[in-house]
C-alpha cells in the first residue's frame, strides 16, 4: 500500500490555531479537521 500525499490537520474555527485531531474530533463545533497535502504533493512548485 502506497503512503497517503495528504495527512489531516486539526485546527481552532474560532482563532486558527492548531489543535491534534483528537481533539477536533471531539468538539466539531468548535474545531475543523483538515486535509493538508504533503511536501511537494501541493499546488506550490517544488524546489
Amino acid at each position: 500500500m502506497s503512503e497517503s500525499k495528504s495527512f489531516k490537520l486539526g485546527r481552532n474555527a474560532g482563532n486558527g490555531r492548531f489543535a491534534p485531531v483528537e481533539k477536533a474530533r471531539e468538539n466539531p463545533e468548535r474545531y475543523v479537521v483538515e486535509h493538508v497535502p504533503k511536501r511537494g504533493y501541493g499546488d506550490t512548485p517544488k524546489r
